[in-house]
C-alpha cells in the first residue's frame, strides 16, 4: 500500500472548501504564462497538473496560442473525477499546492510528486498565510515557511534549476534526482 497523501478528515475539509468557495483552488491562472513558456521550452507530451483545484490551468493553457501539442491530466484529491492515483508524466505542474499539505504528510507528497515526474516539475509555493480559513478554524496554508525552509526538502527529491522569489512566495523549476 502506498503512503497516505491526505487524511480522510482533511480531504473532507478540502472538498468543502472547493464546494463553498468559487475562487478556492484557482491560483494557477496567475502562473499560466510561466507554465506556457516552460511548455514551449520542454515540449512535453504529457503534463500532470498536481493539485489541479478547479482545473483553471487546463482552461488557460487551452486558450494560449502556439503551444506544442501535449495532453494535460488533472489530479485533485478533493475532486472525485480527478482523484485517481496519477501516472508519471513528462512534466508535472504543482501551483500553490504544497503549502496546503498536512505537515506530517509533506514528505509523502514530495515523494509522490517525484514519482510522477519524468523530466521536469514546475512548483510554486506561497510562503505566508492564506486569506481563507478551513472549516476547523486553521489557516488554509497549513505550512507557512520561507523558501530557505522549503529548498532542502525539495532538494531531497529534485535538483532546483531556475528559481524566482516573488512577493508572497517563490516558483522553481525542478529536475528529478
Amino acid at each position: 500500500m502506498s503512503a497516505p497523501l491526505i487524511s480522510p478528515d482533511y480531504l473532507a475539509q478540502q472538498q468543502k472548501m472547493h464546494a463553498d468557495y468559487k475562487t478556492y483552488g484557482s491560483s494557477s491562472l496567475k502562473y499560466a504564462p510561466w507554465v506556457a513558456e516552460r511548455i514551449r521550452h520542454w515540449k512535453p507530451d504529457g503534463v500532470l497538473d498536481y493539485g489541479a483545484g478547479k482545473g483553471n490551468l487546463a482552461k488557460a493553457l487551452a486558450e494560449t496560442p502556439s503551444l506544442p501539442p501535449f495532453k494535460l491530466t488533472p489530479y485533485e484529491p478533493a475532486a472525485p473525477e480527478w482523484s485517481a492515483t496519477p501516472q508519471p508524466h513528462t512534466m508535472v505542474v504543482s501551483i500553490d499546492v504544497l503549502e496546503h499539505i498536512e505537515p506530517d504528510l509533506l514528505e509523502n507528497v514530495l515523494a509522490d510528486i517525484r514519482r510522477v515526474t519524468q523530466q521536469v516539475a514546475l512548483v510554486t509555493i506561497h510562503t505566508g498565510p492564506a486569506k481563507k480559513i478551513l472549516p476547523d478554524g486553521r489557516n488554509a496554508h497549513l505550512i507557512q515557511q520561507p523558501a530557505e525552509w522549503w529548498l532542502p526538502k525539495l532538494q531531497h527529491y529534485f535538483s532546483p534549476q531556475e528559481m524566482a522569489v516573488e512577493e508572497k512566495g517563490f516558483r522553481v523549476e525542478l529536475l528529478p534526482r
